[in-house]
């Protein structure tokens, strides 16, 4: 498969998210009824659906996308350069919406255009589809796979690939880019902070950052799995 693909044909992306409000208090209360039989599934000893209302993020049910990087690989002058934009914001629809525009843009191009994340196929691609739904949005072809055969959801996961068909096994992007030698993404925070930067630090660009260097990132391991040199720092540009 890996033979196959052509870097520049591949679209990188990553996101970020927090739970829809700042405090468990600030949901209306059938919401927090809906979050107390969710949470109940994973509290520990003492611990209150309150107390763990921050992981409230990683579901789209109760969460919200605050940022969307993506970024693509360009030649220049026999160089590979790097190229990532974020969609980032407290208008989650709005977002979504440039987002989805880009997307239908860079797809229709080629037939050969992939999307690519890690974890993505658990995380990232279901996440945004499913936000776009509850924002009362039209899917992009791309994400709307119901009924298609597998050859034609043009998926890339980099943890899938890592995982050689063993599907019990998880290895953090962090870890990956630790043991082939490639520049961490998490040098200043991690996904467990990006709530408390929205919402304390309201400081979306140093999540928006955050998460354009997980894109990299991403684009840096496929590169490996592909036997190709890794994109150099100064190749990498910011798209405003």
């Amino acid at each position: 498969m890996l033979d196959q693909l052509a870097p520049e044909n591949i679209l990188f992306i990553d996101i970020e998210t927090v739970p829809q409000h700042e405090n468990y208090a600030d949901q209306d209360e059938i919401m927090q009824q809906l979050w107390d039989k969710k949470a109940a599934y994973f509290l520990k000893d003492e611990e209150t659906p309150a107390d763990i209302y921050e992981r409230a993020g990683i579901y789209a049910e109760f969460g919200k996308i605050v940022c969307i990087s993506a970024g693509i690989i360009h030649h220049v002058k026999g160089e590979m350069h790097f190229k990532v934009k974020s969609f980032a914001g407290e208008d989650e629809k709005r977002l979504l919406m440039e987002f989805s525009d880009m997307l239908d843009h860079f797809m229709s191009k080629s037939p050969n255009h992939n999307l690519c994340g890690h974890n993505a196929k658990e995380f990232d691609f279901p996440y945004i589809a499913r936000r776009m739904l509850i924002n009362g949005l039209k899917l992009p072809q791309c994400l709307n796979i119901a009924g298609k055969k597998p050859w034609e959801i043009k998926f890339i996961d980099t943890l899938d690939l890592w995982k050689f068909g063993d599907y019990k096994h998880y290895t953090s992007l962090n870890l990956l880019t630790t043991i082939f030698n490639i520049p961490s993404p998490k040098d200043d925070i991690d996904g467990s902070q990006v709530a408390e930067v929205y919402y304390k630090e309201k400081d979306i660009e140093r999540i928006a950052i955050y998460c354009e260097k997980d894109v990299l990132a991403t684009a840096q391991l496929l590169l490996r799995f592909m036997g190709k040199p890794l994109i150099e720092q100064d190749y990498f540009e910011r798209v405003i």
